[in-house]
């Protein structure tokens, strides 16, 4: 039996931007991408903490160290700038191997890793 469990977590950064012409999808810091292993064009899932909104998008690298969370598209609906958000991936395990992993939680400080 395969089960879904959390890969990463990038716990309460704020919504920098938001783009309603950009096609689609959420621009992350690269540095912030990298330290939760999320890779460009990832699925990944936002829960936004001001106004319950939960969504689903792919990720894009925005610029390392720039702390840029960008909802693009139909996404900048979903949250204002400055709204806290959490972002989540999760990965396909079989039960024994999910059992053991542990994920990658980050709690980033004004949306930049200490």
């Amino acid at each position: 039996m395969r089960l879904e469990v959390l890969k990463s977590k990038i716990h309460r950064v704020s919504v920098t931007e938001a783009d309603l012409s950009y096609i689609g999808s959420i621009t992350i810091d690269e540095e912030l991408m990298n330290a939760a292993e999320i890779i460009e064009n990832e699925r990944v899932y936002v829960v936004n903490i001001n106004n319950g909104e939960r969504f689903d998008t792919y990720a894009i690298k925005g610029e390392r160290g720039s702390g840029k969370i960008c909802l693009n598209g139909a996404a900048a609906r979903l949250a204002q700038i400055g709204d806290m958000v959490i972002i989540m991936t999760f990965a396909s395990m079989e039960e024994a191997e999910a059992k053991q992993y542990k994920p990658i939680v980050l709690f980033p400080k004004d949306n930049k890793l200490k």
